[in-house]
């Protein structure tokens, strides 16, 4: 079957999505600084495994809507995003998955709307209960008082960051790319003092092609984020405290969706953003974490990484799913 883009008003913004197959819905959500592209090479797979998957755009990226106010980036909005999909689908539930900021939306709703949700699928961030105590800016803050780091950056120079991305756009992607995955070191950034511009901050990247990356694959990135500039990717970041204060609600809330989570050996995030035991604090939030899969030799962006290990997990999460479903 073809693979269909297709737009629609939905919650007060207009929803870029490609979709493809019958079956189970699976809803495949991404984070920045990607677009529904990151998941290109998983689409069929999931087709073949009897799945009709639907991936966005997600708010502020790709062809999706970028709203200018912070505070439309709110859990709230993003969770209407993906009721009004669903809705718009004629779906009353999916399966949701996700990496980086897409996969704490599908938490989100988990927590927030469960019998909107069959299973959620989380890619490389693990749910984690939130610190009720310290706002995440200001731990970010803290965390890189004495050196470079990106979060930083994005929220205390915005306006620099969004025209600077956008500048130089050409060579931020390889950099960022590269830095994330298992061949880079994203921690060499905090050997720069604060206030230096994110793509000084990155080291070069190996010309293309990579043995996971085409060049015709970096080009559609580039472009995407050229036509949409960078603001509303950004903007995921500077409204992490609106979101802090939405997710004291659900603080101490424990879900019974069922969960399935998929890592990599070098991720960056589990590596220094999640603790010493991130899986340990997913299953406070969702108990019924029935699988839990690490795939080996790849870093941040491992669906494009290690496509085919990835998909080939999925897929055996979905056939799970779909077992426990029947039963």
């Amino acid at each position: 079957m073809p693979l269909m883009h297709h737009n629609a008003q939905i919650n007060d913004i207009n929803m870029h999505y490609v979709e493809q197959g019958d079956g189970l819905p699976v809803i495949l959500c991404h984070g920045f600084p990607h677009t529904w592209y990151s998941w290109n090479r998983q689409i069929q797979p999931l087709v073949n495994a009897g799945c009709r998957v639907i991936v966005p755009d997600m708010r502020g990226m790709g062809e999706t809507s970028a709203p200018e106010a912070v505070e439309a980036y709110s859990v709230e909005n993003v969770c209407s995003d993906l009721l009004g999909l669903l809705a718009h689908l004629g779906l009353e539930r999916a399966v949701f998955s996700g990496l980086d900021f897409g996969v704490f939306a599908c938490y989100d709703l988990a927590l927030r709307h469960p019998d909107k949700v069959i299973a959620v699928i989380g890619l490389e961030n693990p749910a984690a209960p939130h610190n009720p105590d310290m706002a995440p800016l200001a731990e970010y803050r803290e965390m890189g008082k004495d050196h470079f780091l990106h979060i930083n950056y994005f929220c205390e120079q915005a306006d620099e960051a969004d025209a600077d991305l956008l500048e130089r756009v050409d060579a931020f992607f390889p950099k960022v790319f590269w830095a994330l995955s298992a061949g880079g070191d994203y921690f060499e950034t905090f050997n720069f003092p604060k206030g230096t511009h994110y793509i000084d901050a990155l080291s070069p990247a190996p010309p293309l092609p990579w043995d996971w990356l085409s060049a015709q694959d970096m080009q559609v990135f580039i472009d995407s984020y050229r036509a949409s500039g960078f603001k509303g990717g950004l903007n995921w970041y500077r409204s992490m405290d609106i979101k802090w204060a939405e997710r004291q609600t659900t603080h101490n809330l424990v879900s019974d969706v069922p969960a399935y989570f998929l890592g990599s050996e070098h991720d960056v995030d589990l590596k220094g953003f999640h603790g010493d035991d991130p899986i340990s604090l997913m299953k406070r939030q969702f108990p019924d974490l029935r699988k839990i899969e690490m795939v080996p030799a790849a870093g941040h962006l491992v669906q494009l990484e290690r496509s085919a290990e990835v998909s080939a997990a999925m897929v055996r999460f979905i056939e799970d799913i779909k077992a426990n479903l029947k039963m």
